[in-house]
Parts: C-alpha cells; sequence; structure tokens
C-alpha cells in the first residue's frame, strides 16, 4: 500500500499541468462560433482537436489566431483536425469554427483544446537513492504520459470514425427504403 501511495505521489509530481477543454458544439447553418484559450506563458504547447460528428458532408471551416489576431492555423472543409503548436505570446488565443458555407445542415462538433504547461516538478531527494533510478522513474512516467495520450487521441478518432459509417448506414437505409415504397407502387 505505502509502495502505491509513493508511486502515485510520483506520477503527481511529474505530469505537466495541463488546462484543457473538451466541448461537444451543435454549430448551425450560416453560424460562426469562436472559443477562447487563455495563455499565461511563452513557449508553451497548445494542443488542439476537432471532429464533425453530424451534419452534411462533415466538414467545417476552422481557424486559430494569436494573441495579436496572427492566424496560426486554417482549414476548410476539413472533418477532423488534431494539431500541437508552441504558443509565441502571452494572450488570449481564438479557435473558431464556421458553418457559412452550409445553407441548411446544422454540424455537431466535438473539439478539445488543451495548454500544456511542460515545467516539471522536482523529486525531493531520498538518501540512498542515485540520479540513474530517479531518472528511470522520470523516463517510465513521460512514456506512460505520452501512451495515455496516444490512446486517448485513437479513441477520439475511432468514435469519430464509429459516428460517420453509423450515419452513412442511416442514409442507405432510408434510401432503400424509399426505393422498396417506390417500387412497389
Amino acid at each position: 500500500m505505502r509502495a502505491t501511495s509513493i508511486v502515485a505521489g510520483l506520477l503527481a509530481t511529474f505530469i505537466p499541468a495541463v488546462s484543457a477543454t473538451a466541448l461537444t458544439y451543435k454549430l448551425d447553418a450560416h453560424e460562426k462560433a469562436c472559443f477562447h484559450a487563455d495563455v499565461t506563458q511563452k513557449d508553451v504547447k497548445v494542443a488542439f482537436y476537432f471532429a464533425v460528428q453530424s451534419g452534411g458532408s462533415f466538414d467545417i471551416d476552422y481557424q486559430v489566431t494569436g494573441p495579436l489576431d496572427k492566424v496560426i492555423l486554417d482549414g476548410t472543409k476539413e472533418r477532423q483536425g488534431d494539431f500541437v503548436f508552441t504558443a509565441q505570446s502571452i494572450g488570449e488565443y481564438s479557435f473558431c469554427f464556421s458553418n457559412e458555407m452550409s445553407t441548411l445542415a446544422e454540424k455537431l462538433v466535438d473539439f478539445e483544446i488543451a495548454v500544456e504547461n511542460e515545467q516539471k516538478a522536482e523529486l525531493p531527494s531520498r538518501q540512498g537513492a542515485s540520479p540513474e533510478q530517479a531518472t528511470a522513474v522520470e523516463e517510465s512516467i513521460t512514456k506512460v504520459s505520452h501512451l495515455l495520450s496516444t490512446i486517448s487521441r485513437n479513441q477520439k478518432y475511432f468514435r469519430t470514425r464509429e459516428n460517420r459509417n453509423f450515419s452513412t448506414v442511416r442514409s442507405t437505409e432510408r434510401r432503400i427504403f424509399n426505393f422498396s415504397v417506390i417500387e412497389r407502387s
């Protein structure tokens, strides 16, 4: 039990502080919606993920701008995106989605914005512990953290694919039903 507490404490010490927001938003036709993240330090990593879950052709326009209205990322008619960039300036970053090209279809968009602070806390020195042991533990924890992030991104990707495929199946079922009704007439 004591070893588990020590490992949990070490994990909490080494995992970087992350401020993240994961949301699902319904974007109406001709709508543009912006979300904001505040960056309080220079040279921190900002992660941005989005995926269109339903609506139209599953595509959307997006734009990420920095504090001085400098465009950092943009794209048109994208189904999903997963980006990480380094914030060069302190201030408010805007993450905008646009469905202005659509005349009727509303879109359901999942997205996540994460501002990561990569500064690691120092381990308290223990008597009898060599620096090599501490370094090995640090590397293991960092590796586990990266692997968990990869698993999380893959889960989001597969959930998006499942939703799109389900939408295709529903559309095909409706077409088969309509064709059957017309054929029986």
